[in-house]
């Protein structure tokens, strides 16, 4: 692991005992500091009173499930990244978990090494994103304002609330506003995934900026589409 994430703090909220002792084992063998909650009441306890880096979140949790969990953090801390874990396989599953906030999503049975590289990768893009928003948290584009610390925004008809992936795929194309981003780029730098994996990726979530911030969605002047090669952020 890279030594700057070591003595990172991971709130992992599972209540299938064997699976927990085993992932607190081996993300300790990676160098972070990692606090078990056994249920959705105990995790939004430990979170008050604690400071973490990272959740680890099941979905089928007694008190509370994971979805209640991710929405009441989801209103003190917009930012922390959040990674589902759970059994479920229905898309309206993986759906419903990210419109609470969640970041990431992986089914049970799944490869310890993935999700060791999940939890690396979603580090990665909270230390990126904290410094950059440092250097610029609100941004002004036509009749849109965005709160990159707060992730609240206005496009001059209602609020919305990015999620924080959204809102480090935004910030990475105002930083290159003007020039051409592929997919791969994207994919590799954004969320930090191998680019033969999965491209309609990026699409979802350029349609999803496209809707919350273009007059007209199905003719974009913000977020145009550059035939052949890939994306780019304009403001004229």
């Amino acid at each position: 692991m890279t030594d700057d994430f070591k003595g990172s703090r991971i709130l992992l909220v599972e209540d299938e005992e064997t699976l927990a002792v085993g992932l607190e084992y081996n993300l300790s063998e990676e160098g972070y500091i990692v606090q078990w909650a056994k249920n959705g009441r105990e995790a939004v306890e430990l979170f008050k009173k604690e400071k973490f880096d990272l959740i680890i979140l099941d979905i089928m949790l007694p008190y509370l499930n994971g979805f209640e969990v991710s929405a009441t953090i989801r209103k003190s801390d917009p930012q922390i990244p959040i990674l589902m874990l759970t059994a479920k396989t229905e898309s309206g599953d993986k759906v419903k978990g990210l419109e609470k906030g969640a970041d990431d999503y992986m089914t049970k049975p799944f490869h310890l090494q993935e999700l060791l590289l999940r939890v690396k990768g979603m580090l990665k893009r909270k230390a990126w994103y904290k410094h950059s928003y440092e250097n610029q948290s609100v941004y002004n584009f036509g009749s849109n304002k965005i709160n990159f610390e707060s992730l609240i925004c206005h496009n001059g008809k209602e609020e919305i609330r990015l999620t924080p992936q959204e809102a480090m795929l935004l910030k990475y194309l105002i930083e290159r506003k003007g020039q051409i981003v592929t997919r791969k780029e994207l994919l590799e730098n954004v969320w930090h995934l191998n680019a033969d994996i999965e491209t309609r990726t990026v699409d979802i979530f350029i349609a999803r900026l496209r809707k919350y911030f273009e007059v007209d969605p199905a003719n974009p002047v913000y977020f145009k589409s550059i035939r052949g090669a890939g994306y780019m952020f304009e403001e004229n």
